[in-house]
């Protein structure tokens, strides 16, 4: 049997279990869960997995979930998809829409809602995972379906494999991941070598001398202090870069003081550095270092700043020739809408499974807007305006073609090496 026949045989079930994984999208978008309390979602997971023979790993690095089946010899593959949703109130006005609170990790009650997406690559995987299992006469190896917990606050990876991932399932050959991106529903879009950003996360306090709002001479304005810092920051990419050598800087919060008629003693800034490459990462890294010293000294700071680095998301560098041998099947599978997506400034936790392991992988973008609505706004010219981004509080994958496209892409991707 031929990889195409493969493809053909395995999504041929796919018209049996669409209603069935509609319901279960929906029903997973209204019950959104925050990373680290994707127990529900988990839960849920795992007994589908089971239903449909597969051996289960359940609670790694807290919610993670595995199902490993084992289908004659032949190589391994892993699909992965994230579980967690974000602390967003949902204005999408879909009858599902999420209603959900929840505490998060600084005990705060947040709204919940999945609008990043999250909701669509379970349902994807659970999908592709269904038919896999019902058509094994079609392929030969074995499957690792892996659900990760906590992509957003970008630990759940290293959860998992400090839980011992490694150790609890078959080692696989090649990793393969998607992701839906504000584009035509539909569409499936690689690219070889760098796709998404690595991103650190800096909290920089910098300490000046508090004094009445009247009385300035009397003063070290860690105001003014944190204004030039932001200024100057911005001079890094524009300025210490090439242009071919992509990099974003972005100041997302200034804090200080809490009255218009007092000068604060400190103000702390979170900054945000997104690059493609390590060698760029510590350059910018560094220029954000010299240039903090250097304004505090300016200013006659009390004391030098505190810079503590916080989260960091690593590069996604999809291997070339997975990444061919993907797009190849997605070009039979799919003609005109396999296309070829942009380098992306966003940024992910999934490498850190292949590359603990020592494998290959390529991850790619499930476009997930309604083509017609995508299309009008590209003729106006309004796709930045009009077409709601990941994080948006009206972000929503339209239902369809988006999940049919989804579940057909992993299963040809496994297939790539498993037919």
């Amino acid at each position: 049997m031929t990889g195409d026949d493969s493809f053909d045989a395995v999504v041929a079930g796919l018209d049996e279990i669409r209603s069935e994984l509609q319901d279960f999208y929906r029903d997973l978008h209204a019950h959104p869960e925050l990373g680290h309390q994707e127990h529900r979602t988990a839960a849920r997971v795992a007994q589908r997995l089971r239903d449909d023979g597969y051996q289960v790993h359940d609670g790694i690095g807290g919610t993670g979930v595995v199902g490993v089946l084992v289908n004659g010899e032949g190589p391994t593959v892993l699909l992965r998809a994230d579980m967690d949703a974000l602390p967003v109130r949902e204005e999408t006005g879909l009858p599902y829409a999420s209603t959900a609170s929840a505490t998060d990790a600084s005990g705060h009650q947040v709204p919940v809602a999945h609008a990043c997406g999250h909701d669509m690559h379970v349902t994807c995987l659970l999908g592709a995972a269904r038919l896999m299992a019902e058509a094994r006469k079609s392929w030969r190896g074995t499957l690792l379906t892996l659900f990760q917990p906590a992509e957003e606050p970008g630990d759940g990876a290293d959860r998992m494999l400090s839980d011992g991932l490694a150790d609890r399932v078959p080692h696989p050959d090649v990793a393969y991941a998607q992701h839906v991106l504000p584009y035509p529903a539909g569409q499936v879009g690689t690219r070889g070598g760098s796709f998404l950003s690595a991103a650190d996360n800096i909290t920089i306090t910098v300490h000046g001398r508090g004094a009445h709002g009247s009385a300035p001479q009397a003063a070290i304005d860690p105001v003014v202090m944190a204004s030039m810092i932001v200024v100057r920051l911005q001079t890094i990419v524009s300025r210490g870069l090439a242009a071919t050598d992509p990099a974003v800087l972005t100041v997302g919060s200034v804090r200080a003081g809490t009255s218009g008629n007092v000068i604060p003693e400190s103000a702390e800034l979170l900054v945000n550095v997104r690059t493609y490459d390590e060698s760029t990462r510590r350059d910018v890294l560094a220029a954000v270092r010299r240039i903090v010293t250097a304004e505090c000294d300016a200013s006659g700071a009390t004391r030098g700043p505190d810079i503590q680095e916080g989260t960091r998301f690593p590069p996604t560098v999809n291997d070339a020739d997975v990444t061919a041998e993907v797009a190849a099947a997605f070009a039979t599978a799919f003609g005109e809408r396999a296309v070829t997506i942009d380098l992306q400034s966003a940024s992910e936790d999934f490498s850190r499974i292949p590359d603990a392991f020592g494998i290959p992988y390529t991850y790619w973008a499930l476009g997930c807007v309604d083509p017609d609505t995508y299309r009008a706004a590209h003729r106006r010219g309004t796709v930045a305006q009009d077409i709601p981004v990941n994080h948006n509080p009206r972000f929503a994958p339209v239902l369809q073609p988006t999940l049919d496209t989804g579940v057909q892409a992993l299963v040809a991707a496994a297939l790539t090496r498993l037919s």
